[in-house]
């Protein structure tokens, strides 16, 4: 049996694949920046009490957001091996999985663009160059992260329109001091929290002031990342993601006005995966 594994910070999307065919299961984000390997196990462990995968699986493929460097990976991997003693676990960088599951075997520049974001450039058998992410606190990007930053500083800025902020309070009743408390004071993964807000954006994405908002947010995320790699212009931009694919839109007309070629907008890319795990 093989797993593929695809997580973010919000939830992950697992695949066990063998020859009786494939299933398939979601559990919590686990990105190793937040979370240690206890508490890894303790999110994985109820949900693979007395499946039969625990024994039959004999390789496992994770890609996850956080997981760039050999101590984080190692915290995942640990919690993998606690779950499945007899698989092989391989711990990769989501990047490389937004790669595979984009270009597949072809050069071309993958982006990620969830509640965190990310951007690489590809070669067709392994990520040549990234500029680097700094993260939900000083980077992130055009990400659910980013956005719920810029629309909460329009809310306590009053620069949110009087129609727009009713609607929003109206979600939001608690208002400028819960917002404050969930951000600062209540939340072990703010990143989460603020992402959360990209449902009132995706609600409202008609109103040209969260187009405005979208535009500005996507195009300094091209600008500052992706524009910096070489051939920008030649190899198509690919890109993964809930905010990718639910703003697509937008996301062309800031690469057409670039004269860049939009490639594939995949939603979630574990059936890729798989496929690209399983033609091995």
């Amino acid at each position: 049996m093989i797993v593929v594994v695809d997580s973010g910070s919000t939830k992950a999307d697992w695949q066990l694949t063998d020859a009786t065919g494939t299933e398939s299961l979601h559990t919590r984000g686990i990105n190793p920046v937040f979370i240690d390997e206890v508490e890894i196990y303790d999110i994985l462990a109820p949900v693979f009490a007395d499946h039969r995968a625990t024994h039959l699986a004999s390789h496992i493929y994770f890609y996850g957001a956080g997981c760039w460097d050999e101590g984080r990976n190692r915290r995942v991997e640990v919690a993998l091996n606690r779950i499945f003693p007899t698989a092989a676990v391989e711990v990769h960088h989501d990047l490389l999985g937004a790669a595979r599951a984009t270009c597949g075997t072809q050069p071309g520049i993958s982006c990620i663009i969830g509640t965190g974001s990310n951007t690489c450039l590809y070669n067709g058998a392994a990520v040549t160059d990234n500029v680097t992410n700094l993260g939900y606190l000083i980077g992130d990007e055009g990400s659910g992260t980013w956005l719920g930053k810029e629309l909460i500083r329009a809310y306590f800025y009053r620069e949110m329109p009087g129609e727009l902020r009713l609607l929003f309070e109206a979600q939001f009743p608690g208002g400028e001091e819960n917002i404050l408390n969930q951000i600062y004071a209540g939340e072990d993964t703010p990143n989460v929290y603020l992402g959360s807000f990209t449902r009132f954006i995706s609600a409202h994405k008609q109103h040209i002031f969260i187009q405005h908002l979208l535009y500005q947010a996507f195009a300094v995320l091209i600008d500052r990342h992706v524009r910096k790699y070489p051939n920008h212009t030649v190899l198509p931009v690919h890109f993964i993601g809930s905010v990718a694919y639910i703003f697509q839109d937008i996301l062309r007309v800031v690469l057409t006005e670039r004269n860049m070629s939009a490639g594939v907008f995949i939603q979630k890319p574990i059936d890729e995966l798989t496929a690209f795990h399983t033609r091995l």
